[in-house]
């Protein structure tokens, strides 16, 4: 029996550290997915495209 698949977090830090990215840059990279889920109301990010993630980085903005 296989186990479960990872979840987004999971796969992201896999493929950061294939990449050799530092892992400070791969804690922010997590970090900014655990605040972009919730605020498109948990949909995954592959069901999203451009304007979401436009949406998202524009509510930071005053």
């Amino acid at each position: 029996m296989q186990p479960p698949p990872k979840k987004l977090p999971g796969r992201v830090c896999d493929a950061i550290r294939v990449k050799h990215y530092s892992y400070r840059t791969e804690q922010t990279y997590v970090q900014w997915i655990r605040r972009y889920i919730p605020f498109r109301n948990k949909r995954h990010p592959n069901e999203m495209g451009v304007p979401e993630v436009e949406a998202f980085f524009g509510s930071f903005s005053s």
